[in-house]
């Protein structure tokens, strides 16, 4: 016994450290800094998206079977079977794009070029860098209704939806990958819930977001156990974001990933320990 005990004491808060608490892994714990308005609600911080360099878009004209403008595309047009036309100087409109991309977005869709301009046929050159999705389909709706009947068109241009990335260890594989959402805005909590959410290795105070930007990248860290993360921009995935999943240093050793295993762990270190003594000490 008096070989376990001084095992035990040095053990002993090894193994309540590697341990991991509740505090550790409930997302959104009160905290004093949230900011709410006077009506005691979470005021939204979505930031606005810029188009980038390399950027896929995706333009619909929408207008009369018989308008201007139908008779201009009407080679684009030439296998819509619906009463309203739609002429694609992008890709065509419908379903969502695979984990890979969606290949037909990329060979049909407006792609910005490194002028940070898109080509459009029948309209010539529109800058996109730097502007946002309301802004450069003012514009083209601008020059349509010049060239064509002006009131008998609608310019609908959109991004493949949010595009996002989601890149973590080992033990995150599962919910790693591109990700995809048809959809104006999307918090991170709902990107990793409509993944699975997030398993009790992965550090929810150290999650890093590489964010595309007109003049570069922006790296932020945000912390998922705070409630006051709703005030950030950050919480708001925009298209082309990297979520970097990072695990927690306790648990790269193996323990704390729960209390059967840490246990099993801290029990095999005891008995190894004691293995070592008894044959040293029979030397």
């Amino acid at each position: 016994m008096k070989i376990y005990k001084p095992l035990l004491l040095f053990i002993l808060p090894f193994l309540l450290y590697s341990c991991t608490t509740t505090k550790d892994v409930r997302y959104m714990q009160p905290n004093e800094n949230l900011v709410i308005n006077e009506e005691g609600l979470v005021p939204y911080n979505i930031p606005t998206y810029r188009v980038t360099k390399n950027d896929m878009l995706n333009l619909n004209i929408v207008t009369t079977p018989k308008g201007d403008a139908a008779q201009f595309y009407s080679a684009l047009n030439a296998s819509s079977s619906v009463g309203a036309n739609t002429m694609a100087g992008g890709a065509s409109t419908g379903g969502a794009g695979s984990q890979s991309g969606n290949s037909n977005f990329y060979f049909s869709g407006l792609k910005v070029d490194s002028k940070g301009d898109v080509n459009i046929m029948g309209i010539g050159f529109v800058k996109a860098e730097g502007r946002t999705i309301e802004d450069i389909t003012q514009e083209i709706q601008t020059r349509v209704n010049e060239n064509f009947v002006e009131g008998k068109s609608e310019v609908r241009l959109n991004t493949d939806g949010i595009t996002y990335y989601i890149l973590g260890d080992v033990e995150t594989v599962e919910i790693s990958g591109e990700k995809k959402a048809h959809k104006n805005t999307l918090t991170i909590t709902e990107a990793i819930a409509s993944n699975g959410g997030l398993n009790r290795t992965v550090d929810r105070t150290n999650v890093v977001i590489h964010r595309k930007l007109p003049e570069g990248i922006k790296i932020a860290k945000i912390d998922l156990t705070r409630e006051d993360v709703m005030n950030s921009p950050y919480y708001w995935v925009q298209n082309g974001d990297e979520i970097f999943l990072n695990t927690r240093s306790k648990n790269l050793n193996g323990l704390g990933k729960d209390p059967i295993q840490t246990l099993t762990t801290g029990v095999s270190v005891i008995t190894t320990a004691i293995s070592i003594y008894l044959i040293l000490t029979r030397l």
